[in-house]
Formats: structure tokens, C-alpha cells, sequence
């Protein structure tokens, strides 16, 4: 028996390694054998080829034990401890892997039964985290601030900052607190001067004239400080102390109402509404311009009241490391828009594209057709002015991903002379088209210039 169970476990070790005899034709009655039963004495080919053990993967094991799950439970177990032991000595690499395999699996057979196959193609994309969106929001959030005192030293900034509704709340607390306590002040001096139990008695001397309850004493301050004065309560002559309470809150409402009147104006008049107005192009393009490589992209103004003293620039925003091992993120680089030219101030009556040479100053001189499907940048383009309706200085922003610059395209013209004027044809912004050039970046078309001209002149030099 035991020579039967031994010839068995030969057999099992055998068809694990790739031997071609299928289980099935295994004339022995028991198939699987404990590992305890392995013994350096009695079976000595395993232990030389157990050095050899790490070799072995999991997934071959699989089927085997799926064959044998018939011939009966308690050999099944028996071959699960065979296999576990095995597993535990393979490769480790092999089972993550796997197990991310059915793990993708899974969560592909999720969006095919959600159906949103797409979500796994477009997931990739959609992991790009943008550093200024295209209406010109910047995408960075503060982490806790400590020092929070500085927003109460700015009070006007802060509350010019809040929403709406939390600014219309904050005024209206502050005119509800100061009602509602210098009512309680009224009510506790008419208590204190007994003028509430003798409301109604024509010879009494009161401080606070009709004042009964802390309704009447509310209503007496919200008629005080909003000037109405319906004429049936007020502070009389008879105290002075009323009077000065008068002084007090007359003088905070007054402050309640310059502050609420300049937040709501500055609200109202800001300057950034005026920016939905300034327009950029949806894309930015690289092409030739008079034998130079350049990179070009259009903005325009949709009003009629143009912006005064309009100055564009543009930064890139890239992560990079140090030749020491030190990571920056989103270093900042300028991108040359005509600065010493005089090119970046605008006269932004019409569309204008805005063109920026790519020389060895560029940050994209080294960048090619090829290089730049790799990259992680993004250029954000900044243009500021003075509205001319209010005089105060407005910002537009926006930026432009690496999927969003196409290499080898032009801007369509959208100008055209119609009778007396220039017609601006809007629907042709964002137009662009195709032109024939090479994808080489501008430092290697410099090198290829230099080689014709030097092999150009080699040619033509006289022996």
C-alpha cells in the first residue's frame, strides 16, 4: 500500500512538471499522497529537484486540481495542502499579477454590465488634472491655514471674496444683532425707570415713551436706526442716557450701511465679469512663420467697449527634477510673447493671433512632434487690461494642455472687408487647418541648416 501511494506521488510530480502522461491514465488507485509522507530516504529524486521548486508557477497548478475533484473529497483536500505547500514556495510576482488580471476582469465585466465601456478608455484621460481650467479657475486648493487672524485684518477683502449668500447673511445678522440689542437696552432702561407700568398714565415723566413690552422696545430701535419715526414711540428728553443709546446705534448702523452699500458696488462692479466676454481659442498651434518654427493662438473681445492698455503673457507649467534629486512641482517658465519688441501690448479691436518664436530662449526648443505627445505640460496665457467703462483692471485667463497644441496646423483667416469696415466672422475663431511640415523640434532643423550650409559651401568652394 504504501509502495502504491509512493509510485502515486511520482506520478503527480511528474505530470506537474510537464510530464505528458494525463492523470486519468494513472493505474494506481490513489492519486494524491500528504507531503509528510516525503522522506529523504524513500524518495530521493525529489529531493534533488527541490532546489528547483521556485520555478514553478500557479497557474499550471490550477487545472490539476480541477482534475482531480472527482475521484472524491478526501483526496481533494489532501492534493489542496500538496498544491498551497507549492504555491507558498513559487513566485510571489506570479499571484499579484494574476490577481490584478482577474481584478481588471472583473471591473471590465462591472462597466460592460453598467454599460460604461467607454469609462475604460476615457479614464486615463480623464486622470489629467488641469492647473488653470479653460475659463480661467485655478485649480489649486489651500490646505488648514493657521494664522486665519490675517482675513479679519482684511474685513473688506474677505467679505468682497464671499458668495453672495454668505454675504447677504453676514449683513443681515449684523442688522438683526444690533436691532434686536439695542431693543433689549431700551427694554431694560424703561424697566429700570418703571416707565412700563405707567405706560398709560398722561402725568408720568417716561424716558422711553410707549414702551410696554420687548416688542415695542424692538420696534422703537428698528424705527431709530432705519430713520422711520412713525411718531408713537421715541426717546424723550428725560434721560440722558437714552439719548447717548440714540448716539450708538445711529453711528453703528451708519457703518453697517457704508460697508454693506461699498461691498454690494465692488460685488456688482468687478472686474472679472467682464472677462467672460474676452475670448481665447480653443486650441494652440505650431507652424512656419517666415522660416521660423512659432506657436500661435488667437484672443478677442466680444464688446464694442474695447479694453485700454491689453497686455498678454503666458507661462508653462511643467515638474521637473534636479541634476541633485530634487523634485519640483509645477515650476513656472516664461514664454516670450514679444516682451522686448513691444509685441505683448495689444490694440484688441479685432481677433488677434499672439505669436511666440520658438528660439534657444524657448522653453520648447528641444520639444519635437514626437517628444510632445510625451510631455506633461500645460501653458497657461494671461491677459490683462483696464475697462474702459469703470477703470478698473481686469484678468482673463486660460491654458492649453499637451493635447490641446496641434502640431502643423494654421488659424483660418476670420477677417474680411465688407463696405466701410472689416467684417469679423466669429464662427471661424477656432478654425484651423492642416499644412505640410516637418515634425522635427527647432533645434534639430537648426542643426540640418547648418550642415546644408556647411556642406553647401564645401561644394561650391573652389579647388
Amino acid at each position: 500500500m504504501m509502495l502504491s501511494k509512493r509510485g502515486s506521488l511520482i506520478h503527480n510530480w511528474s505530470y506537474v512538471n510537464g510530464s505528458s502522461l494525463p492523470p486519468s491514465q494513472d493505474s494506481s488507485p490513489c492519486q494524491t499522497q500528504s507531503p509528510c509522507s516525503q522522506t529523504s530516504q524513500t524518495f530521493p529524486p525529489a529531493k534533488q529537484e527541490l532546489p528547483q521548486q521556485h520555478v514553478v508557477q500557479v497557474a499550471p497548478l490550477e487545472p490539476v486540481e480541477d482534475s482531480f475533484k472527482p475521484q472524491g473529497p478526501h483526496r481533494s483536500r489532501q492534493f489542496k495542502r500538496f498544491t498551497v505547500r507549492w504555491q507558498s514556495r513559487g513566485s510571489t510576482s506570479s499571484f499579484h499579477s494574476s490577481e490584478k488580471l482577474r481584478g481588471a476582469k472583473s471591473h471590465k465585466k462591472r462597466c460592460k454590465l453598467l454599460g460604461d465601456e467607454h469609462t475604460l478608455h476615457v479614464s486615463a484621460s480623464n486622470q489629467r488634472q488641469r492647473y488653470v481650467t479653460k475659463d480661467g479657475k485655478c485649480r489649486v486648493n489651500l490646505g488648514p491655514i493657521v494664522d486665519k487672524y490675517r482675513f479679519i485684518s482684511d474685513i473688506f477683502t474677505t467679505l468682497v471674496d464671499l458668495k453672495y449668500r454668505w454675504f447677504l447673511l453676514v449683513f443681515t445678522t449684523c442688522y438683526i444683532l444690533t436691532w434686536v440689542t439695542f431693543g433689549g437696552i431700551y427694554f431694560f432702561g424703561a424697566w429700570l425707570r418703571d416707565d412700563i407700568a405707567h405706560v398709560h398714565d398722561p402725568e408720568w415723566k417716561a424716558c422711553y415713551e410707549n414702551v410696554d413690552s420687548f416688542l415695542s422696545a424692538l420696534l422703537l430701535s428698528l424705527e431709530s436706526q432705519r430713520t422711520i419715526g412713525y411718531g408713537s414711540r421715541m426717546v424723550t428728553a428725560n434721560c440722558p442716557e437714552g439719548a447717548v443709546f440714540l448716539m450708538i446705534q445711529s453711528i453703528v448702523g451708519s457703518i453697517i450701511d457704508a460697508l454693506m452699500v461699498g461691498c454690494m458696488f465692488v460685488k456688482i462692479s468687478r472686474p472679472q465679469q467682464r472677462a467672460q466676454t474676452l475670448i481665447f481659442s480653443k486650441h494652440c498651434v505650431i507652424c512656419e512663420r517666415d522660416e521660423k518654427l512659432c506657436m500661435l493662438f488667437r484672443i478677442g473681445d466680444l464688446r464694442e467697449s474695447h479694453m485700454v492698455d491689453a497686455k498678454i503673457r503666458a507661462k508653462l507649467i511643467k515638474s521637473r527634477q534636479t541634476k541633485e534629486g530634487e523634485f519640483i512641482p509645477l515650476e513656472q517658465s516664461e514664454i516670450n510673447l514679444g516682451y522686448d519688441t513691444g509685441g505683448d501690448r495689444l490694440l484688441l479691436v479685432e481677433p488677434q493671433t499672439i505669436t511666440h518664436v520658438i528660439n534657444q530662449s524657448s522653453p520648447f526648443w528641444e520639444v519635437g512632434a514626437e517628444r510632445l505627445r510625451r510631455e506633461t505640460i500645460e501653458i497657461i496665457v494671461i491677459l490683462e487690461g483696464i475697462v474702459e467703462a469703470s477703470g478698473m483692471t481686469c484678468q482673463a485667463r486660460t491654458s492649453y494642455t499637451e493635447n490641446e497644441i496641434l502640431w502643423g496646423h494654421r488659424f483660418e483667416s476670420c477677417i474680411s472687408l465688407e463696405k466701410e469696415a472689416f467684417q469679423v466672422d466669429y464662427a471661424a475663431f477656432d478654425k484651423t487647418f492642416e499644412v505640410q511640415m516637418s515634425l522635427l523640434s527647432a533645434k534639430d532643423r537648426s542643426t540640418e541648416k547648418d550642415r546644408e550650409s556647411v556642406f553647401y559651401k564645401m561644394k561650391t568652394r573652389p579647388v
